[in-house]
């Protein structure tokens, strides 16, 4: 029997306050307040720690804490310790006011000096941004001008980003700029919630702490590789955002880059925060762009049509509120794009995503390549199994190799088999909504897990050639797939025209 491993113990954040603009929002009731739950339980938040709550509602400081305590009490993973809820429930204050409007930040400035006055948060401040995009650029704007982001006495000021940053590559560098004009960049944190996953950061160890892959992860020895992110999920009662955005924006700059940059990046000098991040930087960068004919051959851009997912009957998208009938914009998207280095040569790389798929999927599959049929060409083999490295993000946290074996039996006989690593059946792990390690880390200092300005621009650079070819063609070579499936048949061409399959999602 395997005896489970508790993670290692790390020492309290440093004491702050965070102060978390759009504070009513589910990503707050959802996500981060029992992420701050958990981190507490752990022993990992500060003794000196505040929480400054701010939306557009005009409502008490006490309304606000029942709000949150009962998001908590309905998101939390695991039992609720009372306790622990009222020790980070005391420590929170809200403000009412609009992102844009001075008032609010002067509220702001006063509730900070209130906060900083009886607890002891050594004046550091942690400002989230929970909300709408086109409220980031304002929101920096107004913590520059009102000093509240200024740094002095050693005291430290830091900003969390939520995706999307940007909407294209010319928006993408405009709220760089906008921010950089307040903060630096060590004080930014864009954050992807993927990052915070364990088997996501388990990428760079799996690689690059055993001798037995390092050496043959390159051009030489693998096919192709293959990024999933599959959801159940419909775009529901976000229509109106969902038709702006589309799977490409949504999913491709963020969650799916920052895996292919995982899997396509150098060995870093060191393992911190500088290194870590120019070698990713520098593979986005080497992805080829197109610029011709090839960009829409490379892609495929699909929406869903009415079916069932499981006992769930779903309508076209184009029949979901707030969505416009004619619409073009894509619920799914699958691409192939190539890294232009020594190392990636010639390997292309299959990524896609959707929605209202057959199953929730995301794994990072590596194919390896063929061994030849020569010595077993007198035997009854006539073909051999694929290998594949596979890593299982969600739902399952696993790493999975799937190799050739004799079947037995008196005649040579090969079977595809498999082993599979699975963390629960190793690590005693705590519960997790996937920001606790994200948070943390900012509380610390530590950027290595959050995205620069050059990540950012460099996926935007790819992406864009595709978001003009698509506004140029219209509705042309828009597809369909049923809800439930496992994507067009477009998608299906894209990897058979030369030669490979799509792994399942099942």
């Amino acid at each position: 029997m395997k005896t489970k491993r508790s993670a290692t113990t790390a020492a309290p954040a440093d004491p702050c306050c965070l102060v978390i603009f759009g504070a009513s929002g589910d990503l707050a009731r959802r996500l981060l307040v029992p992420a701050l739950y958990n981190l507490d339980a752990g022993g990992l938040l500060p003794e000196g720690f505040a929480i400054i709550g701010v939306a557009r509602a005009d409502k008490s400081e006490e309304v606000f804490r029942t709000e949150l305590e009962g998001g908590l009490r309905h998101f939390a993973i695991g039992k609720v310790d009372d306790e622990i809820v009222r020790r980070l429930l005391n420590c929170v204050d809200y403000i009412g006011g609009d992102a844009d409007d001075p008032a609010t930040y002067q509220k702001l400035g006063k509730a900070l000096t209130r906060v900083e006055g009886a607890l002891d948060t050594h004046r550091n401040r942690l400002f989230y941004l929970a909300t709408p995009p086109s409220e980031f650029a304002p929101i920096g704007r107004h913590l520059g001008e009102t000093g509240l982001a200024h740094e002095e006495n050693g005291a430290w000021r830091r900003l969390i980003v939520e995706k999307p940053f940007g909407t294209d590559l010319v928006s993408a560098r405009a709220l760089n700029r906008e921010l950089l004009k307040v903060l630096d960049e060590r004080q930014i944190y864009r954050i992807d919630h993927y990052l915070g996953k364990e088997t996501v950061q388990n990428i760079m160890v799996l690689r690059f702490a055993n001798g037995l892959f390092e050496p043959i992860w390159n051009r030489h020895h693998i096919d192709h590789v293959q990024i999933t992110v599959g959801e159940t999920l419909t775009v529901g009662n976000r229509g109106s955002f969902y038709d702006a955005i589309g799977a490409l924006r949504d999913m491709v700059p963020n969650h799916l880059f920052q895996l292919l940059s995982l899997v396509a990046m150098e060995p870093p000098s060191r393992f911190e925060a500088h290194a870590v991040r120019s070698e990713k930087a520098q593979a986005l960068d080497a992805i080829h762009v197109p610029h011709d004919s090839s960009v829409l051959q490379d892609t495929v851009r699909a929406q869903y049509t009415a079916a069932w997912v499981g006992d769930n009957e779903v309508e076209d998208y184009r029949r979901t509120k707030d969505v416009r009938p004619d619409t073009t914009t894509e619920t799914y998207v699958a691409l192939k794009l190539l890294v232009d280095n020594w190392r990636w040569a010639g390997v292309p790389f299959y990524l896609r995503t959707g929605k209202a798929l057959k199953s929730r999927r995301t794994e990072v599959a590596i194919k390896f390549k063929q061994a030849p049929f020569a010595m077993f060409r007198n035997t009854p083999v006539d073909r051999l199994a694929q290998n594949f490295l596979v890593i299982g993000i969600q739902p399952d946290e696993c790493i999975g190799l799937q190799f050739n074996a004799k079947v037995p039996g008196p005649v040579i006989t090969i079977s595809g088999v498999g082993m599979t690593f699975k963390y629960e059946d190793y690590f005693d792990a705590a519960p997790s909504t996937g920001y606790e390690t994200l948070i943390y880390d900012c509380m610390i200092g530590d950027s290595m897990l959050f995205q620069r300005a050059d990540e950012i621009e460099a996926a935007w650079r790819v992406v864009q050639p595709f978001l003009d070819a698509w506004r140029n063609a219209g509705p042309d070579g828009l597809a369909v797939y049923k809800a439930g499936s496992e994507g067009p048949a477009e998608a299906d061409q894209l990897l058979a025209r030369d030669g490979r399959r799509w792994r399942p999602i099942a």
